[in-house]
């Protein structure tokens, strides 16, 4: 496989941690196309841990997906920031740059967590001027990811993917499509998951992602990372890709790491419902 930063990002994606980095390496699967990063993760950083990164940028086209953005906060933009961050995404080569539809931060702590943000004109307002502004600062496309949401900030004047679609309307961003998420979402709070996919302006998904999460004891749904994939989000991938088409997808694995056999399993199972949208193996 040979790759690198300027090739196409097509098929399924893995987020690159550390406990899977070894085997993304040395036994990638041949339906493995590429890698998501955090830049976070790498920024201003040196030695080994970013040695392993420049070797896997010869093997694998990168995409920047980022943790600490928070389009939806109050306080103004950080410069120092988002100049790190243009320089890292345009190093690895990203063809684009993703974060998430959140606040995380407030007078200047981290929050450590990506809040909702309240579904109002005016909060999409807001969040689209700062995307605008964020935007100058990268060479490549803004896309911002929907979030798993456990109870909702204030009384809302639209629903989530009306408030989206403001967003992305007002800012031009573009929309990385979570679809675990909107699972999550749906069986917490009752509403039909590919409904609200079909509302969203899919002409707008430059990428997608699913992962895995926790069902407790209650019944609630916790978006962890953690688990398997479950059918129904299979499922709505499937649905999703058939309106979509063929756009990448990512899976994410972020803790309870299972053997790598595990891993691949599931990054061929998602190419297997990838390859059908794209019609036929290519």
């Amino acid at each position: 496989m040979s790759a690198g930063g300027s090739a196409t990002v097509s098929g399924i994606g893995l987020g690159l941690r550390a406990p899977l980095a070894d085997a993304v390496l040395t036994r990638p699967p041949p339906a493995l196309r590429w890698l998501e990063v955090s830049p976070e993760n790498y920024m201003a950083r040196g030695g080994a841990f970013v040695r392993h990164l420049d070797a896997l940028m010869e093997r694998f086209p990168i995409v920047t997906h980022g943790l600490t953005l928070c389009p939806g906060a109050l306080e103004p933009l950080d410069d120092a920031y988002l100049s790190t961050l243009s320089k890292f995404v345009n190093h690895v080569q990203s063809p684009w740059h993703s974060d998430h539809l959140c606040f995380g931060s407030h007078d200047g702590r981290f929050l450590h967590d990506l809040l909702p943000l309240p579904f109002t004109h005016s909060a999409a307002e807001h969040t689209a001027d700062r995307l605008i502004e964020a935007q100058k600062r990268l060479d490549v496309l803004l896309a911002i990811e929907n979030i798993s949401w456990y109870a909702h900030p204030g009384e809302p004047e639209m629903g989530e993917a009306a408030f989206i679609t403001e967003v992305l309307s007002r800012s031009g961003a573009g929309l990385l499509l979570d679809v675990n998420n909107v699972y999550v979402n749906a069986r917490n709070h009752g509403f039909d998951a590919r409904e609200l996919i079909d509302a969203l302006p899919l002409d707008r998904v430059v990428q997608i992602h699913v992962a895995g999460h926790l069902v407790c004891d209650d019944g609630q749904r916790i978006d962890t990372h953690g688990e398997p994939v479950c059918d129904d989000v299979y499922e709505l991938l499937a649905h999703t890709l058939q309106r979509t088409g063929p756009v990448p997808v990512l899976l994410e694995r972020d803790q309870s790491f299972p053997t790598w056999e595990r891993v691949v399993e599931e990054i061929e199972r998602l190419d297997a419902l990838w390859q059908r949208a794209a019609g036929g193996p290519r």
